[in-house]
C-alpha cells in the first residue's frame, strides 16, 4: 500500500513556497533523502523522507503553497534504501595499483573533468559559504568540485539550483580554462587603497552582484557587434505629447518607451531572425512565434528587467499602461522571477538620464538589445535646405553567431522607418 508523506510541522509559518522539486515518481529513496525545498520570508529548508521506499506520485510542484500536513508524495515502502554516493572530486589522489579492480563509472562531468583541468578543481570556501543554495545542491556542487560563489542562480531570488551548476560546469569543459583560452584571466590583485586616503567600504546588493554576474557571463560568450543609427521622431514626439494630455487625467503616462516597444515588435516581424535563441548545444536556433519585450529598469537596489508579454496584441494605450505597473512593482521590489523571464528582446532606454551613444549587453539568451539615448533637435538635409528634426540616437548590440552585420543594419534602419510613421504605432 503506498503511503502518504506530508508536510511535518514547519513552526510558525501558515504557509511556505515549494521552490524545489527533488525526486520524482520512480525514484528508490532512502530515510532523511531531501524531497523538496520550501521557502518562507525569513529561512529555506529540505523536507527530508521519514522513511525509505519508491516514489509512486509526486503532489506539488515549484511555485505551490504548502503548509503542515500538505501532501508531498504517495511512497511504497521499501525500508531504508542505500543512498548512492558520487564520489567527491580529490586532489592529489594516487591512482589505482595495477592488481586494484578497475574503478565504477563515475558522472560524465567527472570523467571529463579527468581529461581535461578545470577552476572547479578549486572552491573558495568563503565565497561557497555565501552562496544562495540549498544544502542538497551544496553537496552535489562540493561532488563536482564546483565553486557555487561562481554560479549564477536561476532560482527564485537568484537561487542557485541543480541546473545552473550543470550548466556551469558544462560551461567550463566546452570553453576550456588553459592559457589557449580567451577566458583565462588572471585574478584581480587584492590592494589596500586605504594608503593613499581614506575610504569607505559598501556591499553590494543582492541584485548588483546578481546582473554583475549575468552580464560578465554575457559579455565573454557571447560575440557582441553594436549597430548605431538615428531615427526622425520628429512627428510621433508630437503625437507623443497630445496622447499624454489626452491621457492625462486618466492616471496613464504615455511615454516614449511605449511606441519603442511597438517598434520592436514591428522589426522582430520583419526579420525574424532577431526573435530567436540559440540552444544550448549552440548548434540550433529556436525560432519564437510570440513577442515578449524586456524593459531594463533601473531601481535603487540595481537594474532588473521586467518583461512585457504578448506585446504584439496589446495597444499602445494597454502598454502604456503595464509600463507603469511594473516600474513601480520594480521599484517597490515586488516583481516575481516569472515577471522578467521568457524575453525576446531587450529595451535599455537612457534617453531620461542623458548620453548620445552606448553599447548594451546581449541579456543572453535573447540575441539582441536596443540602447536608446537621448534625443535631440538636429539640422537634417531635406534636399534643398537643412530644417531642425528631432533625432533619436539608436544602439542595436547583437550576438553575431546569430545575426549579422547587414541585418543588424536593416534592423535599425526599419525601426527608423517605423518610428516616423507615427499614426502607424498607435493601434
Amino acid at each position: 500500500m503506498a503511503k502518504e508523506i506530508v508536510i511535518p510541522d514547519i513552526g510558525d509559518f501558515d504557509s511556505v513556497e515549494v521552490i524545489e522539486v527533488l525526486v520524482e515518481a520512480g525514484d528508490t529513496i532512502a530515510a532523511e533523502d531531501s524531497l523538496i525545498s520550501v521557502e518562507s520570508d525569513k529561512a529555506t529548508m529540505e523536507i527530508p523522507a521519514p522513511e525509505g521506499g519508491v516514489v509512486v506520485e509526486v503532489n506539488v510542484a515549484v511555485g505551490d503553497q504548502v503548509s503542515q500536513g500538505s501532501l508531498i508524495l504517495l511512497l511504497e515502502p521499501g525500508g531504508d534504501a542505500p543512498a548512492v554516493e558520487t564520489p567527491v572530486t580529490q586532489k592529489n589522489t594516487p591512482a589505482p595499483a595495477a592488481s586494484q579492480p578497475a574503478p565504477a563509472p563515475q558522472p560524465v562531468a567527472a570523467s571529463l573533468q579527468q581529461h581535461r583541468p578545470s577552476p572547479t578543481a578549486k572552491i573558495d570556501e568563503t565565497s561557497f559559504a555565501r552562496a544562495y543554495a540549498s544544502p542538497s545542491v551544496r553537496k552535489f556542487a562540493r561532488e563536482l568540485g564546483v565553486d557555487l560563489g561562481r554560479v549564477a542562480g536561476s532560482g527564485r531570488k537568484g537561487r542557485v539550483i541543480k541546473d545552473d551548476v550543470k550548466a556551469f560546469v558544462k560551461q567550463v569543459l566546452t570553453q576550456g580554462t588553459g592559457s589557449g583560452s580567451g577566458l583565462a584571466v588572471a585574478p584581480m590583485p587584492e590592494i589596500d587603497f586605504s594608503q593613499w586616503g581614506e575610504v569607505e567600504t559598501q556591499k553590494l546588493s543582492k541584485i548588483n552582484k546578481l546582473t554583475g554576474k549575468f552580464l560578465h557571463r554575457n559579455w565573454v560568450t557571447v560575440p557582441h557587434v553594436t549597430q548605431f543609427d538615428q531615427a526622425d521622431i520628429t512627428e510621433l514626439d508630437a503625437l507623443r505629447k497630445s496622447m499624454a494630455a489626452e491621457y492625462k487625467d486618466k492616471g496613464i503616462k504615455i511615454t516614449m518607451l511605449a511606441f519603442l516597444i511597438k517598434a520592436v515588435v514591428a522589426g522582430l516581424r520583419e526579420l525574424p531572425r532577431f526573435n530567436a535563441s540559440l540552444d544550448a548545444s549552440g548548434e540550433n536556433l529556436i525560432l519564437k512565434h510570440y513577442f515578449n519585450i524586456g524593459i531594463a529598469v533601473d531601481t535603487p537596489d540595481g537594474l532588473v528587467v521586467p518583461v512585457v508579454r504578448d506585446a504584439d496584441s496589446k495597444s499602445l494605450v494597454d502598454i502604456a499602461t503595464e509600463l507603469g505597473d511594473i516600474s513601480q512593482k520594480a521599484r517597490d521590489k515586488k516583481l516575481k522571477p516569472s515577471d522578467m523571464q521568457g524575453g525576446c528582446m531587450t529595451i535599455s532606454s537612457l534617453g531620461g538620464i542623458g548620453g548620445t551613444q552606448f553599447t548594451p549587453i546581449v541579456n543572453a539568451p535573447e540575441v539582441a538589445i536596443l540602447g536608446v539615448s537621448r534625443h535631440k533637435m538636429t539640422p537634417v538635409w531635406n534636399g534643398e535646405n537643412f530644417e531642425p528634426r528631432l533625432m533619436l540616437p539608436l544602439s542595436l548590440s547583437y550576438d553575431h553567431r546569430v545575426v549579422d552585420g547587414a541585418d543588424g543594419a536593416r534592423f535599425t534602419s526599419f525601426m527608423g522607418r517605423v518610428l516616423a510613421d507615427a499614426n502607424g504605432l498607435v493601434k
